[in-house]
């Protein structure tokens, strides 16, 4: 399962941190990744990262956005987020993939908007 949460309001220019916590697998030997979905657009790639911690940002986040995982007992995924912009208003969600396994979290909200 995945559970993800620190979603909310924040004024452009500012920051948010979303976390989400994997439990019932193995979580160190998957990659992981955070998405997110505007109102009327699909989903969209925000940044992966794999099991030896390399990462992989997508054009619009890249320099304002850092991706992180704790694979100690804590088996949390972190997305630092920073310099928000307004277009960055979407439900964010957490995804862990192995080969055909992949498990997604519920979606948090994050809204950008003075």
């Amino acid at each position: 399962q995945l559970q993800a949460f620190g979603g909310g309001l924040v004024q452009p220019g500012g920051s948010l941190r979303l976390s989400c916590a994997a439990s019932g697998f193995r979580f160190s030997q998957y990659a992981m990744s955070w998405l997110r979905q505007a109102p009327g657009k699909g989903l969209e790639s925000v940044a992966d990262i794999i099991n030896d911690d390399r990462t992989r940002y997508y054009d619009s986040v890249k320099g304002r956005f850092t991706i992180s995982r704790d694979n100690s007992k804590d088996n949390i995924l972190v997305l630092q987020m920073n310099t928000l912009r307004p277009e960055d208003t979407a439900v964010y969600y957490c995804n862990a993939q192995r080969g055909n396994l992949n498990y997604w979290g519920q979606g948090t909200q994050v809204t950008v908007s003075s």
